[in-house]
């Protein structure tokens, strides 16, 4: 189970030059304009040996003062929902501002632990104006300077001491499922078709922290964990309308899996949001099974499958390499061949390969299709064997790595799933010094 820090505060207080230092990217947008962040809201973090996930709730703020404040208080509601620790941004040289009293006054009535980062604190007058943050009512403070980073040690070691320890869930060795995808493709529907009304064969596991994040299913000789969205969960006070808060909700499901079941709604097609969601399916390296809901009210003359099929692969290329499923949740309709790709996708990432095997059957690729010779400089491959990782990786050992281009690993990772079949699985190859 990952943790989550969450950083809220209203606008142009460095919210996203945080996070870019926080997750060592530099990818978020920075602008002095207004609410110019996009995209970059999720990353990964690694501080003495903790990881945890970044979200930059910023990303979506925009338009009138009023929608403003109403923009705020639900990136606020929705960090308090979903994040383990949340960073209330504040800048030293403005002080305290209406919104930032919104904020402090949502905060405080959540119960989950709030760091104060004041920030833009790059000299010692500020340090001691840093201290009237104190008045908002909240405990910890963090003066930091965001742009050269001064005090973002200390505020990582605080981060990593207060999240909240997680007890090791007694689960089974069985696969977790994750049902993904934007509001109304469609998720609760085939959730509730996998599980039927017979609740009683559904096991909540006890102790699961946040309400239950796993429910078991095992009948009709089928025996996964799946991982419940908070969609799911209940309907959130927060509207989901924005792309944002899809994503984010999205996020937690997708740590905690194994195959994520991508829903789409084929009236709409892929759409950016889509996209997003597949991306960090693929940074978190989990199965994919994606499955095209309500296809029962597509006009099937203009659109067949074959059609749509390659509209989607083109969507999410590179990777093409995942099974698609044409589903009616209301009629049920190829409902449990879902469950069957998500298991034979499951089996294609935990698959391990002996390595005479791979050895054998590789070596003869490479010596037909030898790397192309960079600068007169001939590249040889010795031995190959999968590394011990939880998503099917290949280390392959040669005399000069560094001169291994990427189409040639791409054509290496191919030829590993057409004998392999890793459908459904991100593949890794990696050139090693012999």
């Amino acid at each position: 189970m990952g943790n989550i820090a969450a950083i809220v505060g209203r606008p142009n207080v460095g919210k996203s030059t945080l996070f870019n230092r926080l997750t060592e990217s530099r990818t978020a947008i920075v602008n002095e304009e207004s609410g110019v962040t996009r995209d970059r809201i999720y990353g990964k973090s690694i501080w003495n040996g903790v990881e945890f996930s970044v979200i930059d709730t910023g990303g979506y703020a925009m338009g009138s003062d009023d929608f403003f404040e109403e923009e705020i208080r639900k990136q606020v509601l929705i960090a308090i929902e979903e994040a383990d620790v949340i960073l209330f941004m504040l800048d030293v040289v403005t002080g305290i501002t209406d919104y930032d009293e919104m904020v402090a006054d949502l905060l405080r009535r959540s119960n989950k632990k709030v760091i104060m980062v004041a920030n833009k604190v790059d000299n010692h007058d500020r340090l001691a104006e840093a201290s009237y943050f104190y008045a908002l009512g909240l405990d910890e403070m963090f003066p930091i300077s965001s742009i050269n980073g001064s005090g973002s040690g200390e505020l990582l070691d605080r981060l990593i001491e207060v999240f909240p320890s997680k007890e090791s869930i007694e689960t089974l060795d069985i696969p977790r499922f994750a049902v993904v995808g934007r509001p109304n493709a469609g998720k609760s529907s085939i959730v509730n078709a996998f599980i039927g009304e017979e609740r009683n064969i559904v096991t909540p596991i006890s102790g699961t922290t946040r309400d239950s994040i796993y429910t078991r299913y095992n009948k009709f000789g089928h025996d996964f964990y799946l991982v419940d969205t908070a969609g799911v969960r209940k309907k959130s006070k927060v509207s989901e309308d924005l792309e944002f808060y899809s994503v984010m909700r999205a996020i937690r499901a997708i740590e905690n899996s194994d195959v994520c079941i991508l829903m789409i709604d084929a009236t709409r097609g892929v759409e950016s949001q889509d996209q997003k969601i597949f991306q960090l399916i693929q940074k978190n390296n989990k199965g994919l099974v994606v499955v095209i809901n309500k296809w029962d009210l597509v006009e099937k003359d203009t659109m067949t499958t074959k059609k749509f099929e390659e509209a989607i692969k083109e969507k999410f290329a590179p990777f093409t390499d995942f099974p698609i499923v044409f589903t009616s949740v209301i009629t049920k309709q190829r409902i449990h061949k879902v469950i069957e790709m998500a298991e034979a996708v499951y089996s294609n990432k935990t698959r391990k390969i002996p390595t005479a095997k791979l050895n054998e059957a590789m070596q003869d690729v490479v010596s037909a299709n030898p790397p192309p010779s960079t600068k007169g400089k001939y590249i040889k491959i010795k031995y190959i064997m999968q590394l011990p990782t939880n998503t099917p990786s290949f280390a392959f050992f040669c005399n000069l790595p560094q001169y291994v281009r990427d189409p040639y690993k791409r054509f290496l990772e191919n030829k590993l799933r057409k004998l392999y079949d890793f459908n459904g699985v991100p593949v890794h190859v990696y050139m090693r010094k012999k």
